[in-house]
């Protein structure tokens, strides 16, 4: 199953980069005025196609296709073929390439691929989570290196938050903690920095979506790392009504999260 995700997101990446390298990326707003490009569409249609030809008996939820939103399922792919359209339009290159598995509630298997950074963070089948490096072809996959979470400083922690959705709230909560660093970057990369144990602590206290989250979190909590509810500290659960998130914190073992 990996290689197949693999391929398909680097193939979705490939497309996305023909949009992004264009004059026009067919920029429209959706019904909730959040951005929609060409690219959105045509990575989606690609892995969507992907998936139901290869695992034709696994449900697909998928951003861009209102119509599998209303279906719950426990097991199910989920897709985000262009997260970060904010920093794809702004030519800011931290959008990525989102695809995961979940299972009972957990994202179980997924594929992070930020095609303008040229990383590729993935799920192994063997257990763990790796980057790979080299060429990133489709065909031929490069050195697969597995991750390791960083062993946090508590006098002192690497935070990490969004490019585009740091807020006062989030400013405040991360005022809890004693920091040494911040990190900045757009979509699910934040969570592949835990992961790659670049950053310590990733707290989102604002409004996300399944889709946003789901191989992100895979590939950091096969790493060891832990995503929880921010008001609860009960784990991040998946195939919510409507596929909402709540405020969530992502960290990695050693710091101590506290509720919102």
């Amino acid at each position: 199953m990996m290689d197949i995700l693999r391929r398909l997101a680097l193939e979705a990446g490939a497309e996305i980069m023909r949009f992004y390298q264009s004059d026009d990326i067919g920029l429209r707003l959706k019904d909730d005025q959040s951005p929609l490009t060409a690219a959105d569409e045509a990575a989606d249609r690609l892995i969507s196609d992907g998936l139901r030809k290869a695992f034709p008996d696994i449900a697909l939820v998928t951003e861009e296709q209102a119509d599998t939103h209303s279906l719950h399922h426990e097991r199910f792919f989920i897709i985000d073929p262009l997260d970060g359209t904010k920093e794809f339009v702004q030519k800011r290159g931290d959008f990525t390439v989102n695809i995961a598995l979940v299972e009972a509630g957990r994202p179980v298997a997924g594929v992070v691929y930020a095609p303008a950074r040229n990383r590729l963070f993935m799920t192994s089948d063997e257990g763990g989570a790796v980057e790979e490096f080299g060429a990133l072809s489709p065909d031929v996959p490069g050195q697969m290196v597995p991750l390791k979470l960083h062993q946090p400083d508590t006098s002192g922690l690497i935070v990490v938050a969004s490019k585009s959705h740091r807020d006062a709230a989030t400013d405040d909560y991360i005022a809890h903690y004693a920091v040494a660093d911040f990190r900045a970057a757009g979509s699910s990369l934040k969570f592949c920095l835990l992961a790659a144990g670049e950053a310590d602590l990733y707290p989102r206290l604002g409004r996300t979506m399944e889709w946003d989250t789901a191989a992100g979190h895979a590939v950091l909590a096969a790493a060891g790392g832990i995503v929880l509810d921010a008001h609860t500290l009960a784990p991040l659960a998946y195939g919510k009504p409507g596929y909402e998130n709540p405020f969530f914190i992502a960290h990695v073992p050693g710091v101590t999260p506290t509720k919102v």
